[in-house]
């Protein structure tokens, strides 16, 4: 991952905006060299390492702020994810019906309860940030996500049951999460938007865990 346009980028990004918006004591009505002549507050924001702090007007730091706007990768990453949560909820829908061992059942109640709101988190965000006009129309090849199980295994999940459905079941759900957690850092590395990044460490950590719990039970 690219971490200089990732996490890292933006949270010290982050960081600069939070100092940037660090009001000086003592405010409001001074005629001092305090860049708070007109009676507004003056904000400090940090220099780089060995640079001096510079003192900026309300107006200024409010310029200074770091952009989040959400960019195609942001976008693209969330439309894909509802797919392949959706995926991964009705694979759990089968769980409670065909799966032999509690060690399997949980796991999927789990995931149900995860993603499922994560889907209307997402869904929401979409709607707050459509594409603009003029972007290219979003494609519908959900099997090209990573982790995402063919109509065959899908299938073949539906008709298993008992032993057999465990053990296929964790195999396609590990397979699936991984592809999620892949997914997650693509957009960490590409994407532009707060919320988005968020969204996709939350996903890297706790699919990450339930990756390793379904391989301990493999």
């Amino acid at each position: 991952m690219d971490m200089a346009k990732g996490p890292l980028g933006r949270t010290t990004a982050a960081a600069v905006a939070a100092g940037i918006l660090l009001a000086l004591a003592g405010c409001g009505g001074g005629d001092g060299d305090d860049g708070s002549k007109n009676g507004g507050a003056a904000v400090i924001a940090p220099g780089r390492p060995g640079e001096k702090a510079r003192t900026l007007s309300p107006e200024e730091a409010a310029k200074a702020q770091p952009d989040d706007s959400p960019n195609a990768a942001d976008r693209a990453y969330v439309r894909h994810m509802v797919e392949h949560h959706r995926q991964a909820l009705t694979m759990s829908a089968l769980a409670p019906e065909r799966a032999s061992a509690d060690a399997v059942k949980r796991p999927a109640e789990r995931i149900a309860a995860a993603q499922r709101p994560e889907i209307g988190a997402m869904e929401k965000w979409l709607a707050r940030y459509p594409a603009p006009s003029g972007a290219p129309a979003a494609g519908h090849d959900h099997g090209a996500m990573p982790g995402m199980a063919t109509e065959q295994q899908l299938g073949e999940l539906s008709a298993a049951k008992g032993a057999a459905f465990d053990r296929l079941f964790l195999t396609l759900m590990t397979a699936h999460h991984e592809g999620a957690v892949k997914m997650a850092g693509e957009a960490l590395a590409a994407g532009n938007n707060g919320a988005v990044e968020e969204m996709a460490n939350e996903v890297v950590a706790t699919q990450s865990a339930e990756i390793h719990r379904m391989r301990a039970m493999g």
